[in-house]
């Protein structure tokens, strides 16, 4: 079976999904720094026209590039950005002459990105290492080199611990709102294997039991009974037990969640269960991004029950299992070999009704069809990102 590295759910994860949030705080932040250092710009041009033409730059690099963040995902994901745009605005700071020019503010916005998307302690590093630059930059670049003039230990001291606070209290919010997601996810999962391990207990203590009782009962009347009922009553017999074994089955699955596993290794998992000697062969290809545990209990529960039916009722070779990244979220598929969907489905067949369902309940679009021009049925299931959270279900 071939299965490609897994992804593990790390801090990392948590931190880029936390940074990557539409409603990111650091990125508010960002582009209102940016909108107030332009704004200040535009105030002193307004007030003093004779002013130094470089605040018209400011104008101009502060409305492009807040636009630009506010706008990209990618771009401001990126490093190279973060280093071109620090050294832009430092560039802008020293071609102002004065260490205390309002490119200063535009300077204190770049320090946003590192500070949420570094480690909490890098972003200590950087902290201290911030204020340490600037006394550099207007030690030796401003209008007297080597002395810093005109200066007041007050504005000095602003001007150095601001950013040390800036980056530093936004590496803490970071860091405490990825532990808190952290926690969340584990009592979601908790949650999730505490009623899994409910539902199987009552199986086991009512519905198993009876099935046995039944089984039992129905066995007994071998040699009992009108030689015209033997056939009936032997296929009561092998239903029973056939319903028990699947029984079995459901009870094994529910014993045996996700367990913070990611999604493809539990599908692997699940796929080397199901192999028999003899029987389909089944791959399973690509990896699966962090999910909420909810949606990725229902969405192990759709691939399940795909690998179930195509090995019951299809009658195929070889099974393939694929999870894809996509634009929009990501896809499952699971595509047999076997001789299609009949044109009409069998009475009391819940298995897609139920796939339906669980797709439904967590925003995601599922399709059961034939294969265009070649024998067998394919799945595909479509998890858009950042798929809602199941209400009031269970996986």
């Amino acid at each position: 079976m071939r299965h490609h590295a897994g992804v593990p759910h790390t801090r990392w994860q948590t931190r880029r999904r936390l940074i990557e949030g539409e409603a990111a705080p650091w990125l508010a932040l960002l582009v209102a720094g940016r909108a107030m250092a332009t704004a200040v710009a535009i105030g002193l041009i307004v007030l003093e026209p004779t002013i130094d033409s470089t605040l018209l730059v400011l104008t101009a690099y502060g409305v492009i590039s807040a636009a630009a963040i506010a706008v990209s995902p990618r771009l401001r994901s990126s490093p190279l950005f973060w280093i071109a745009d620090t050294a832009t605005a430092l560039a802008c700071v020293l071609a102002s002459g004065d260490w205390r020019s309002p490119f200063y503010v535009l300077w204190l916005t770049t320090l946003a990105l590192p500070a949420v998307k570094l480690p909490l302690r890098q972003a200590i590093w950087l902290a201290l290492l911030a204020p340490l630059l600037y006394l550099s930059l207007g030690l030796f670049g401003g209008p007297a080199p080597g002395a810093l003039r005109p200066i007041t230990s007050e504005t000095l001291v602003i001007h150095l611990l601001l950013p040390a606070v800036l980056v530093a209290g936004l590496a803490y919010a970071t860091y405490a709102l990825q532990r808190l997601q952290e926690e969340r996810t584990r009592h979601e999962r908790l949650a999730i294997e505490a009623e899994r391990r409910r539902i199987a207990w009552e199986l086991h203590d009512s519905a198993k039991q009876r099935l046995h009782a039944a089984h039992l009962l129905v066995s007994s009347l071998h040699g009992r009974v009108d030689p015209e009922l033997v056939p009936a009553v032997e296929r009561a017999s092998v239903e029973l037990e056939s319903a028990a074994a699947d029984m079995d089955t459901s009870l094994a699955e529910l014993r045996s969640p996700l367990e913070g596993r990611p999604l493809h290794t539990a599908i692997e998992a699940r796929a080397r269960e199901l192999v028999t000697d003899g029987g389909p062969t089944i791959t399973v290809r690509g990896e699966a991004p962090p999910l909420p545990p909810l949606v990725a209990a229902h969405a192990y529960r759709i691939a399940s029950e795909a690998l179930t039916n195509a090995l019951r009722h299809a009658e195929a070779s070889t099974i393939e299992v694929t999870l894809e990244r996509t634009p929009g979220g990501l896809r499952i598929g699971i595509v047999d070999d076997g001789r299609g969907l009949p044109e009409t489905h069998r009475p009391h067949a819940t298995g897609i009704l139920a796939m339906q369902s669980r797709a439904e309940s967590i925003g995601a679009r599922l399709v059961v069809a034939s294969r265009d021009g070649q024998p067998g049925t394919r799945v595909v299931v479509d998890l858009p990102a950042g798929a809602p959270r199941p209400q009031g279900a269970t996986a």
